[in-house]
Protein backbone atom coordinates (compact mmCIF):
# COMPACT_ATOMS: atom_id res chain seq x y z
CA UNK A 1 0.00 0.00 0.00
CA UNK A 2 2.95 2.35 0.60
CA UNK A 3 3.87 2.40 -3.09
CA UNK A 4 0.24 3.09 -3.98
CA UNK A 5 0.27 6.42 -2.09
CA UNK A 6 3.66 7.36 -3.55
CA UNK A 7 2.59 6.83 -7.16
CA UNK A 8 0.28 9.89 -7.31
CA UNK A 9 3.12 12.04 -5.95
CA UNK A 10 5.47 10.71 -8.63
CA UNK A 11 2.85 11.44 -11.28
CA UNK A 12 2.48 15.02 -10.04
CA UNK A 13 6.26 15.49 -10.16
CA UNK A 14 6.26 14.21 -13.74
CA UNK A 15 3.33 16.50 -14.59
CA UNK A 16 5.25 19.45 -13.14
CA UNK A 17 8.12 18.63 -15.49
CA UNK A 18 5.68 18.45 -18.41
CA UNK A 19 4.49 21.96 -17.48
CA UNK A 20 8.10 23.15 -17.22
CA UNK A 21 8.77 21.84 -20.74
CA UNK A 22 5.55 23.37 -22.09
CA UNK A 23 6.42 26.70 -20.47
CA UNK A 24 9.92 26.69 -21.97
CA UNK A 25 8.65 25.62 -25.40
CA UNK A 26 6.23 28.56 -25.52
CA UNK A 27 8.34 31.19 -23.77
CA UNK A 28 11.69 30.74 -25.47
CA UNK A 29 10.38 31.62 -28.95
CA UNK A 30 8.79 34.77 -27.48
CA UNK A 31 12.09 35.71 -25.83
CA UNK A 32 13.83 35.22 -29.17
CA UNK A 33 11.31 37.58 -30.79
CA UNK A 34 11.96 40.19 -28.10
CA UNK A 35 15.71 39.87 -28.61
CA UNK A 36 15.37 40.35 -32.38
CA UNK A 37 13.29 43.45 -31.79
CA UNK A 38 15.94 44.80 -29.43
CA UNK A 39 13.44 44.52 -26.59
CA UNK A 40 13.75 43.22 -23.07
CA UNK A 41 15.13 39.85 -24.13
CA UNK A 42 18.20 41.41 -25.72
CA UNK A 43 19.35 43.43 -22.72
CA UNK A 44 17.90 41.51 -19.76
CA UNK A 45 20.33 40.75 -16.98
CA UNK A 46 19.18 39.06 -13.83
CA UNK A 47 15.57 39.24 -14.93
CA UNK A 48 12.74 37.17 -13.53
CA UNK A 49 9.77 35.56 -15.19
CA UNK A 50 7.53 38.26 -13.78
CA UNK A 51 9.45 40.78 -15.87
CA UNK A 52 7.85 39.27 -18.97
CA UNK A 53 4.32 40.24 -17.91
CA UNK A 54 2.90 42.54 -20.56
CA UNK A 55 5.86 41.91 -22.88
CA UNK A 56 4.85 38.53 -24.20
CA UNK A 57 1.30 37.27 -24.85
CA UNK A 58 -0.78 36.42 -21.78
CA UNK A 59 -1.50 32.96 -23.18
CA UNK A 60 2.23 32.24 -23.08
CA UNK A 61 2.59 33.51 -19.52
CA UNK A 62 -0.30 31.34 -18.33
CA UNK A 63 1.93 28.26 -18.54
CA UNK A 64 4.53 29.96 -16.35
CA UNK A 65 1.86 31.01 -13.86
CA UNK A 66 0.68 27.43 -13.61
CA UNK A 67 4.19 26.05 -13.26
CA UNK A 68 4.71 28.45 -10.33
CA UNK A 69 1.46 27.21 -8.79
CA UNK A 70 2.71 23.64 -9.08
CA UNK A 71 5.72 24.65 -6.97
CA UNK A 72 3.47 26.11 -4.24
CA UNK A 73 0.50 24.20 -2.80
CA UNK A 74 1.57 20.75 -4.03
CA UNK A 75 4.57 20.93 -1.70
CA UNK A 76 2.05 20.35 1.10
CA UNK A 77 0.74 17.36 -0.83
CA UNK A 78 4.23 15.84 -1.05
CA UNK A 79 4.72 16.23 2.71
CA UNK A 80 1.33 14.65 3.41
CA UNK A 81 2.04 11.74 1.08
CA UNK A 82 5.34 11.14 2.89
CA UNK A 83 3.59 11.15 6.27
CA UNK A 84 0.88 8.81 5.04
CA UNK A 85 3.43 6.48 3.41
CA UNK A 86 5.36 6.25 6.67
CA UNK A 87 2.25 5.69 8.76
CA UNK A 88 0.70 3.20 6.36
CA UNK A 89 -1.89 4.69 4.03
CA UNK A 90 -5.49 3.53 3.91
CA UNK A 91 -7.37 2.98 0.66
CA UNK A 92 -9.31 6.25 1.10
CA UNK A 93 -6.10 8.28 1.27
CA UNK A 94 -4.75 6.61 -1.88
CA UNK A 95 -7.98 7.50 -3.69
CA UNK A 96 -7.82 11.06 -2.33
CA UNK A 97 -4.20 11.40 -3.46
CA UNK A 98 -5.17 10.37 -7.00
CA UNK A 99 -8.13 12.76 -6.90
CA UNK A 100 -5.82 15.60 -5.86
CA UNK A 101 -3.39 14.85 -8.70
CA UNK A 102 -6.21 14.59 -11.22
CA UNK A 103 -7.64 17.92 -10.13
CA UNK A 104 -4.21 19.58 -10.30
CA UNK A 105 -3.73 18.32 -13.85
CA UNK A 106 -7.18 19.57 -14.83
CA UNK A 107 -6.33 22.90 -13.15
CA UNK A 108 -3.08 23.09 -15.15
CA UNK A 109 -4.82 22.44 -18.43
CA UNK A 110 -7.61 24.89 -17.66
CA UNK A 111 -5.23 27.66 -16.59
CA UNK A 112 -2.87 27.08 -19.50
CA UNK A 113 -5.49 26.85 -22.25
CA UNK A 114 -8.70 28.62 -21.18
CA UNK A 115 -7.96 30.47 -17.93
CA UNK A 116 -11.41 31.72 -17.02
CA UNK A 117 -11.25 32.53 -13.33
CA UNK A 118 -14.60 31.20 -12.01
CA UNK A 119 -13.89 27.64 -13.17
CA UNK A 120 -10.25 27.86 -12.18
CA UNK A 121 -11.30 28.81 -8.65
CA UNK A 122 -13.75 25.90 -8.51
CA UNK A 123 -11.10 23.41 -9.57
CA UNK A 124 -8.57 24.89 -7.14
CA UNK A 125 -11.10 24.84 -4.29
CA UNK A 126 -11.95 21.19 -4.92
CA UNK A 127 -8.28 20.24 -4.93
CA UNK A 128 -7.74 22.25 -1.74
CA UNK A 129 -10.58 20.40 -0.04
CA UNK A 130 -9.03 17.09 -1.02
CA UNK A 131 -5.71 18.34 0.37
CA UNK A 132 -7.46 19.28 3.61
CA UNK A 133 -8.91 15.78 3.80
CA UNK A 134 -5.43 14.30 3.37
CA UNK A 135 -4.07 16.63 6.05
CA UNK A 136 -6.74 15.56 8.53
CA UNK A 137 -6.13 11.87 7.74
CA UNK A 138 -2.36 12.36 8.15
CA UNK A 139 -2.92 14.02 11.52
CA UNK A 140 -5.25 11.23 12.62
CA UNK A 141 -2.66 8.64 11.55
CA UNK A 142 0.06 10.29 13.61
CA UNK A 143 -1.93 10.83 16.83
Amino acid sequence: MTAQILTPAAVLVLWSLVMLTWMAATRLPELAKLAKQGGAGAKMRGGRGQDLEGRIPDEVNWKAHNYAHLMEQPTLFYALVAILAIMGPAQDTVIAAWLYVGLRIVHSLWQSLVNTIPWRIRIFTLSSLVLLYLAVRALMATL
